[in-house]
């Protein structure tokens, strides 16, 4: 098997095996797409653009007016006539045209540099505030590393448009009108024989720029795939590094990389090709101009100025085309990503706020499930008509086997999800009726892999609270144990921990969590295996000061140490998103039921320990 032929095979194995949902886009050029685009420029149509058009129009006027001064009037009149004192003037008007020229030049650079960076300013923006409101169900479907790529790479691939591409555009299609129009009015018969071979050249073109379209279109497919393995290669090198599998991933994105560097290599290979059309094109308008041409100033048809200026014109007349040809490569760039961009823009929260949604400032934490149904898939029902009523103030403990249902209920207490059927009621309100901040604002959760953020231990407890005082802050680190630890760090409160808390053991996280959710001061407290990273030595330090955590607070727990579901008010036991048993501790064992054996089998292992 030939190299190239083992690497195709690598490649479409990868390509299957990594980020299934960026599909290849084939699509023709859609303007109604591009005008979505230049919207972005909107805010900027009074300001930045007027002075861009501005300078662009001085160095378009320049440009077209001194080929005709060097022909009409430098050759014809004054070298001609041996004018010498016209011919001063006519070369001191060209200095100062000239100048004027890098002025507009210095001043369009400028503008159109502020106007890009502007504009990607404000996509980017949108796309991040945007994506930060998207439902749970959004980010469940695609990995960080494919989000990572659209609001990074993809918005970085219309700066190139927004700085330069639009204002080029319009510069060389005016260029283009323009010189069209001189070389007809200076000699009708010489403009036609050499723009003759234009419809040759067009229709060339469109099978080029068709094959170059959807060769752009792959790198952009192929870059998403590099930036989101190597996004999750990063994100999860220790659990690579804990099954030696470095060679086995290497060879996983030495595959990507190479599918990367071939769309990359075939994406140039194309574009290369119209630049040389192009010159060759001008190759030969310039043989049948200086052919045509001559015989018509031998012929008298002509002056020999007219023959100058023409000739200039027609080197200008190639240069705009083939900057076109750049540009096309620029738009179908900036077509594939904004397509991306857009797909995410267009993306509507499942989870929905009504528009006069209810705000609910004093909340009491009752919570009522009401024959709740929920499908994460059509085909696949997590929980199945569960009726639970938790008064406000209880602490209730949903207990099961993995699969049965425990955060799906978490998960729809802070309507992270809608349920399928049935409603979610917290203080006899539809959950659907309230607006999500008034309801996550009274609502914590603690995971069990707690998220810590780069920054200093102070901003991470005070993240749910951010107008709290270092006060606050240290007393909700004293309550849940976790000052003692904080003052033996080098800086204190003040340590700096780097991105998911590396710096810091499992059980520190847990307790900054903690903290972090008691100074929140929230209604409903949600522990989703809250204490499973936590030594047995921390878990009895954490179990007291859990008591002054819960008091007054409705709380749900998921866990399942028996020495944190005992003391619940209330015991939901769940199978398969069924509720088949519920009561407190004492209740469930004398019913030797479905509990009884989950207690019973934590003993015997216990015991065998």
């Amino acid at each position: 098997m030939s190299q190239q032929k083992a690497n195709q095979e690598k490649n479409a194995h990868v390509n299957r095996f990594y980020y299934p949902q960026d599909d290849a886009i084939e699509k023709p050029f859609n303007w109604k797409q591009m005008l979505r685009i230049l919207k972005y420029l909107k805010p900027y149509s009074k300001t930045l653009l007027p002075a861009a058009f501005t300078a662009v129009l001085v160095n378009m006027i320049v440009r077209l007016i001194v080929p005709i001064i060097i022909g009409q009037y430098v050759i014809d009149r004054a070298i001609a006539n041996q004018d010498t004192r016209l011919l001063v003037y006519l070369i001191i008007l060209i200095i100062g045209l000239y100048l004027a020229n890098y002025i507009a030049n210095h001043f369009r650079i400028k503008t159109v540099n502020v106007l890009g960076q502007r504009t990607i300013y404000d996509l980017r923006k949108e796309l991040f505030t945007h994506v930060q409101y998207l439902s749970h169900d959004f980010f469940d479907k695609r990995s960080a590393g494919s989000i990572l790529v659209r609001i990074l790479n993809d918005v970085n691939s219309l700066q190139e448009l927004f700085t330069n591409g639009i204002i080029n555009l319009l510069m060389d299609i005016f260029m283009l009108i323009g010189i069209i129009a001189i070389l007809l009015s200076l000699s009708p018969q010489l403009a036609l024989s050499v723009l003759v071979i234009l419809p040759i050249m067009f229709y060339i073109s469109t099978r080029l720029r068709r094959n170059i379209r959807r060769a752009w279109q792959n790198v952009r497919l192929q870059r998403s795939k590099l930036n989101s393995h190597l996004n999750e290669s990063l994100q999860g090198i220790r659990i690579t590094q804990s099954f030696s599998q470095e060679v086995e991933n290497a060879e996983y994105f030495q595959g990507v990389n190479q599918g990367n560097f071939e769309a990359e290599q075939v994406a140039m290979k194309k574009s290369a090709y119209f630049g040389p059309f192009v010159e060759m094109s001008n190759a030969i308008g310039t043989v049948i101009l200086i052919a045509y041409g001559s015989s018509l100033i031998i012929n008298g048809t002509i002056g020999i100025g007219t023959f100058v200026s023409f000739a200039f014109y027609l080197g200008m007349f190639w240069e705009p085309i083939s900057r076109l040809g750049q540009i096309y490569n620029q738009l179908l760039v900036a077509m594939a990503s904004s397509e991306r961009i857009f797909e995410f823009l267009d993306e509507r929260p499942s989870v929905k706020e009504k528009e006069n949604a209810e705000i609910l400032t004093d909340m009491k934490g009752q919570i009522t499930f009401d024959q709740v149904e929920f499908s994460y898939e059509e085909d696949r029902v997590a929980l199945h008509e569960i009726s639970i009523e938790i008064k406000a103030g209880q602490t209730v403990a949903l207990v099961g086997h993995t699969g049965s249902g425990k955060s799906t209920i978490a998960n729809l207490i802070s309507r992270f999800y809608d349920p399928t059927k049935g409603a979610v009621r917290v203080d006899n309100h539809d959950l659907r009726d309230l607006s999500l901040e008034s309801l996550r604002h009274n609502i914590s959760v603690v995971l069990q892999d707690t998220f810590i953020f780069s920054g200093t231990i102070m901003e991470n407890i005070r993240f749910g609270r951010p107008e709290a005082t270092d006060e606050e802050v240290i007393e909700s680190a004293k309550v849940v144990g976790a000052h003692e630890f904080i003052t033996r760090l080098a800086n204190g409160y003040d340590t700096e921990v780097e991105e998911r808390g590396s710096i810091l053991s499992a059980g520190e996280r847990q307790l900054l969590s903690f903290a972090r959710a008691l100074l929140a001061d929230p209604k409903i407290l949600i522990l989703d295996e809250a204490t499973a990273s936590i030594d047995t030595e921390t878990e009895m330090r954490i179990q007291k000061a859990l008591r002054k955590l819960l008091k007054g607070r409705t709380a749900i727990m998921i866990a399942h140490r028996l020495s944190t579901i005992r003391e619940a008010d209330n015991i939901i036991v769940l199978e398969h998103g069924r509720l088949i048993e519920q009561g407190n501790h004492q209740e469930l064992v004398a019913k030797k039921g479905e509990y009884y054996d989950l207690v019973k089998s934590q003993f015997e292992m216990l015991e065998e320990l």
